[in-house]
């Protein structure tokens, strides 16, 4: 499986937010690599799914539902560390407790999707296609995290 070029658009993605710009071209900026970013985590999907047009037909539609879903979930995640590079040196006790139960809840939202949209894929692939989904699913998500996270200091 090759997931080393979304690793690098990952990487890419996750630099802009610790920089302290917070100007409408850094969201812009932003929105495009997230846009980059989804656009080859679809071709790591296709690439290692093996999908036929038959189940092409029933799993893309599921995904792309998927993908409109977490969206607002990524925006908040990207918001909410953004917060936290423009209070780092004053983070204050409330805004730390504000940004962990942010942080709390998008990961809940997401986790809630995950089962929710890896349900309907079983339904519509078989098992072990299906299977390979929701492995795929958990690495991206799992590289993501770690490229997003291994960027942001912890505080202090």
């Amino acid at each position: 499986m090759r997931l080393a070029p979304l690793a690098l658009a990952l990487a890419l993605a996750a630099l802009p937010v610790m920089t302290q710009a917070q100007s409408a071209g850094l969201a812009s900026d932003e929105q495009i690599l997230l846009k980059q970013v989804n656009t080859d985590k679809k071709a790591v999907y296709a690439a290692n799914l093996g999908l036929t047009e038959e189940e092409s037909a029933k799993f893309w539609p599921i995904y792309d539902e998927y993908e409109r879903a977490v969206k607002p979930y990524q925006d908040r995640l990207l918001a909410n560390v953004n917060n936290f590079a423009e209070k780092y040196e004053t983070l204050s006790d409330a805004d730390a407790a504000a940004m962990l139960k942010e942080k709390m809840a998008i990961e809940k939202g997401r986790e809630e999707l995950k089962q929710k949209y890896t349900a309907k894929v079983a339904k519509a692939l078989p098992p072990k296609k299906a299977l390979r989904y929701a492995q795929l699913e958990t690495r991206v998500q799992l590289l993501y995290g770690r490229e997003l996270y291994s960027l942001i200091p912890l505080a202090r």
